[in-house]
């Protein structure tokens, strides 16, 4: 046994998998500490992985060679595709998962990665020498000495779980908290704080009125998460269940307010805003008169349903007669009730983008220690961090990623330059270049970055060159085939769409927005033959292909503009000012440059309470 590492990782959820994961692929000998090696890649909250702007960061780890999209999509049991009423930039992944294959499938790929171990305990002491991390201590009083360290310590840090009026320590149900590393690195200068999230009751599928519910299926399309996968899905595929709460329902929950613990005073930390509990709804919304709930399966076989849109930390009696009160939920047997869990977590602005700490080099920072929610968000910071680690540890340039260029840019850099006032969830609308940040193109965004580095691998780059090729080409043919008016205008009537007057190029009828590319293959010969020639991932290419032809103007402009404000991304300012001493700027400026002290020109006009001539100044203290 050996104890000594490159990089060690500390904690096996969402963030930790993919950071371990991505510095031993890369080639650093890795640790990975985690308490419970059955727990591996938990779903702690909802089964099921990405939804609105998530979907979007799981195919960005996976374009970059991490692996929660393969995972999703060995484990999936129901997938859809959301938002599809909506614009190709507005579409979102989203896939139920078997809870435990989840973990299986993970811990699977964590023990077959060359240069990645393992090591079941609990860490309660960093080690730290001259500003620099140099190891951790473990609750068994074993040292293991590292380059590198990535702590991804999800909810477990001083965790305290609320039922009612009782409290329980753990990090999860029947899961030990952790206890000793804040302490410590509060007294080495960090600021931290307190979160909160929540998680639903359990329940037992043989007590639902399945008859009472509207059942939602999946979708069987091409559509999957990892762009390597192209087999059927493995499992077995099941329904998801739509049911309302009524007047009654609001009434019990209401009358058990008093015992709430977020409205008794006994809970102080914040919650997300978009995901909250149900007393929290009827709070905010008292005039709605019902509230749509999901009932999701755990896996392919079980019999347990997570009810989402529940979450609640009301006592359990509370909870259960709400529960009744619900038509399909009248006989209800549980497995165990909902609750809310506080943590602790670190504010992000003490990162760079690379999240390696600005206090102690080669401390590195990853998932809700740094205020976020969500599997999706974790993983996304966890590949970062692990990336960078490795970096660290052999040499280069850190490797981070731009607004422009993926949503785990955008991520990180509202993380690090904003900060947190409650659990960060990610959004479409927090992107300003929602147009270049598709989920059809993250292979296209990323894989060739990914590839120079080491992590992506050379099949991965062989379909991304190969996909790219086809898709040209086929854009190219309609941008060059021209149609005239006496072969297709009947068709053209019979789809509800203008007849030609003159000839036209091919792409002209694309760009139609009544039109698609395999309609048109139905009317236009030449176009079938050339689809019909794409042997791999037909419609994945045909998709893409249309998508970059019906929405190139848009691209093209929103392009441009990521142009214009990355020649700010190029002005390095950081170490250059003393922000204190410009009295041109305003003081709520000085304060907050100095507190974040920003990287670029760009990362400071992003700061809230930065104005258009706070940036100004700045610019021409550069001489621009």
């Amino acid at each position: 046994m050996d104890f000594n590492y490159d990089v060690i990782v500390v904690g096996a959820g969402h963030a930790g998998c993919e950071a371990a994961c991505a510095s031993a692929n890369l080639g650093s000998k890795t640790l990975l500490i985690t308490m419970d090696m059955n727990k591996i890649a938990q779903m702690s909250c909802n089964p099921a992985v990405g939804g609105i702007a998530k979907g979007q960061i799981v195919r960005e780890i996976d374009a970059l060679g991490g692996f929660m999209g393969i995972v999703t999509d060995e484990t999936a049991i129901q997938f859809r595709m959301l938002n599809r009423s909506k614009g190709p930039a507005m579409w979102s992944p989203r896939s139920q998962s078997d809870r435990a294959r989840f973990i299986t499938t993970w811990r699977s790929i964590l023990e077959n990665t060359e240069n990645l171990y393992m090591w079941q305990d609990s860490v309660n002491q960093i080690l730290v020498k001259d500003g620099q991390v140099t190891g951790v201590v473990t609750s068994m009083h074993v040292t293991f000495t590292a380059k590198c360290v990535v702590l991804t310590t999800g909810t477990f840090m001083n965790g305290l779980m609320h039922i009612g009026r009782t409290q329980l320590h753990g990090g999860r149900i029947s899961e030990p908290a952790s206890y000793g590393i804040t302490e410590q690195l509060v007294e080495l200068g960090f600021t931290a704080g307190r979160m909160k999230t929540g998680t639903p009751v359990r329940i037992d599928g043989r007590s639902i009125h399945f008859d009472e519910a509207v059942e939602q299926q999946g979708e069987n399309d091409f559509h999957k998460f990892s762009f390597l996968d192209f087999k059927p899905r493995p499992l077995k595929q099941r329904s998801c269940w739509t049911i309302y709460t009524n007047e009654q329902v609001h009434e019990i929950l209401r009358a058990g307010l008093p015992d709430s613990p977020l409205y008794n005073g006994q809970i102080q930390s914040i919650g997300p805003r978009y995901c909250p509990s149900i007393e929290t709804k009827i709070v905010t919304f008292p005039d709605k008169t019902e509230h749509q709930l999901f009932l999701e399966p755990e896996g392919e076989t079980t019999q347990e349903y997570y009810l989402n849109g529940f979450s609640s930390s009301l006592p359990l009696d509370v909870q259960v007669r709400a529960l009744q009160a619900i038509p399909a939920l009248r006989d209800v047997h549980i497995y165990r009730p909902g609750y809310a869990i506080e943590y602790d977590y670190f504010d992000p602005t003490q990162l760079n983008h690379n999240l390696e700490t600005k206090q102690i080099r080669n401390l590195f920072f990853a998932g809700q220690i740094n205020g976020t929610t969500g599997y999706e968000e974790a993983g996304g910071q966890g590949l970062i961090a692990g990336i960078n680690a490795h970096v660290n540890c052999h040499g280069g340039a850190p490797f981070t990623l731009g607004r422009d260029e993926a949503y785990i840019g955008v991520l990180i850099d509202d993380l690090v330059t904003k900060g947190v006032d409650e659990p960060y969830r990610m959004f479409t609308s927090r992107a300003e270049y929602r147009i270049l940040l598709r989920q059809d193109d993250a292979d296209m965004r990323l894989t060739e970055r990914s590839y120079r580095l080491g992590l992506a691998k050379q099949d991965r780059y062989d379909l991304l060159t190969e996909k790219r090729d086809k898709i040209d080409h086929l854009i190219r043919f309609a941008e060059n085939y021209s149609i005239k008016p006496a072969y297709i205008n009947a068709g053209l009537e019979a789809l509800g769409t203008t007849p030609l007057k003159q000839g036209v190029r091919l792409i002209d009828l694309v760009l139609r927005p009544q039109l698609d590319l395999v309609q048109l293959s139905q009317l236009v010969p030449a176009l079938k033959r050339e689809i019909s020639s794409i042997k791999n991932r037909q419609d994945e290419i045909v998709e893409a292909a249309e998508i970059k032809m019906k929405y190139q103007g848009y691209i093209d402009r929103e392009k441009m503009i990521a142009e214009k404000i990355a020649r700010l991304e190029h002005i390095r300012i950081r170490g250059k000012f003393k922000y204190g001493e410009i009295q041109a700027l305003s003081t709520e400026a000085r304060q907050k440059l100095e507190r974040i002290d920003p990287e670029t020109i760009a990362q400071a006009s992003r700061i809230p309470g930065i104005s258009p001539s706070d940036i100004n100044i700045l610019l021409l203290l550069c001489g621009r």
